[in-house]
């Protein structure tokens, strides 16, 4: 029995979906946190196949070989830095009101009629750098005061608002997600963001304009009054410390996107060892590009306007906490992914899936979507699907940007279907004053056209790079 699991493709595929089975009861009917369950599963699997002690843990004279540390450390040493200061970077634009200037000039340029349009795109490029739950905190007051003066439904102008905040946070750096999935599948963070735009664009059009005008229409929800004392009291609040200009706000946002796509292509068409290509390689390093951004914006958006040093400590503190759980779950997850390798599992997975005849990036995308859907969190989602295909790709020599684009099929199956399962349900649920119903007729089946479209877009364009 021992020899049939640990050597036979039967056994090894048998440890894989009992792997993943296990993982998601401890995490959905036992309420462990991912993290632990990740390194619980992992573990169990690897003393299943028979890995020995001194590969899995390392000896107590060394650790540092061991697979434990290793999965750890590969990743995170990849992530930590990119993720700590994209948080910071958010925290900053945040609590300088850069966010209240964006909303006014886009509703300005738009006008009253094209205000759902107008609050999707401030959703758009204000979530670049902030984090989505952080981004409705910051921009639901301009949407409840919005929709109160057009006398419309909240969910005309919400819905536009979550879709640019969603598809920002699910396909482009430095978000967790694409972040954690570029390590897993050593990606460059240049291709990252120019496929990343290029599915984010056309699936916020589709669910974040076509589909939340269609639904803003059919489902008219009033604003509640407390919401709009709420809002009032948050607009004398930013009104209080001045508006920065809307240039500033939006340099400091593209700043690291356009340093990193320097990078990228500089390493294309510059010549290698040339000065020119160091100064662009150095430049372009993620977490170079994000510290210059980081260094920019507090000076010029917190001490410059009035910010104390002990103001700008406090908010850097409070923004890095949730990141904590974060990394834990990401980094548990590519200790999973290397158990997968070592064990033979994986190659064996992917043998099996490529018998199936159905493209690396379908598979991706399936599997991501499945893991979602049972246990909600669309980090483990993009963390343990990375983990399995990541051996299915080793093999294929695929280039950079096809690479980047089966981690975007992957972030698509991480957002599919957003049902009670998953914190962000209840999080628009609570700040836009939606029943049950009304969240799942509205935000669920926005997240599913923003996953659909997203693979569809990736699947297209894999066709053609």
């Amino acid at each position: 029995m021992i020899n049939w699991l640990q050597h036979s493709t039967g056994g090894l595929l048998t440890l894989a979906v009992v792997s993943i089975a296990v993982l998601l009861l401890l995490i959905i009917k036992f309420k462990v946190e991912p993290f632990i369950a990740l390194i619980v599963v992992a573990l169990g699997v690897a003393l299943a196949a028979g890995v020995p002690t001194e590969t899995l843990v390392g000896s107590a004279q060394k650790a540092s070989d061991s697979l434990l540390e290793k999965g750890f450390g590969g990743i995170l040493g990849h992530i930590t830095a990119i993720i700590g200061l994209g948080t910071l970077l958010g925290a900053i634009l945040e609590a300088s009101g850069g966010a209240q200037v964006l909303m006014d000039k886009l509703m300005q340029a738009f006008g009253e009629k094209r205000a759902p349009v107008a609050i999707g795109l401030a959703g758009l490029i204000f979530g670049v750098p902030v984090f989505f739950d952080i981004g409705i905190f910051v921009l639901a007051p301009l949407v409840y005061v919005a929709a109160k003066r057009s006398g419309k439904s909240i969910v005309l102008f919400s819905m536009p608002l979550l879709a640019g905040l969603s598809v920002m946070h699910a396909f482009m750096p430095p978000h967790p997600g694409p972040v954690a999935a570029a390590g897993l599948l050593k990606v460059s963070l240049g291709w990252i963001i120019i496929m990343g735009l290029a599915v984010a664009i056309p699936s916020w059009f589709v669910g974040g304009v076509l589909y939340s005008y269609w639904i803003g229409k059919r489902l008219n929800v009033p604003v509640p009054e407390e919401m709009l004392v709420a809002a009032e009291q948050a607009k004398s609040e930013n009104g209080s410390k001045g508006a920065p200009p809307l240039g500033l706000v939006l340099s400091i946002i593209g700043l690291p996107l356009v340093l990193i796509l320097a990078g990228t292509f500089g390493s294309i068409l510059l010549t290698k060892g040339s000065r020119l290509y160091s100064v662009a390689t150095f430049f372009g390093t993620p977490a170079v590009a994000l510290t210059i951004a980081v260094l920019l914006a507090f000076w010029l958006l917190g001490f410059r306007r009035g910010m104390t040093r002990d103001k700008v400590a406090e908010m850097a503190g409070a923004s890095l906490r949730p990141v904590a759980m974060i990394l834990l779950v990401v980094g548990a997850g590519g200790f999973f992914g290397a158990v997968l390798a070592a064990t033979g599992i994986g190659k064996t997975l992917a043998g099996e899936l490529s018998d199936l005849g159905l493209p690396v990036i379908a598979l991706s995308y399936v599997i991501s979507c499945v893991i979602r859907i049972a246990q909600g969190s669309a980090t483990v989602a993009i963390v343990t699907t990375a983990g399995i295909v990541a051996p299915v790709l080793a093999d294929l020599n695929y280039s950079q940007p096809q690479l980047a684009l089966v981690v975007m099929a992957i972030a698509s199956g991480s957002i599919i279907a957003s049902h009670v399962n998953d914190g962000g349900f209840w999080i628009v649920s609570r700040y836009f004053g939606l029943s049950v119903k009304e969240t799942l007729q509205s935000w669920t089946v926005l997240e599913t056209i923003l996953s659909v479209v997203g693979f569809v877009v990736a699947a297209l364009l894999s066709l053609v790079v």
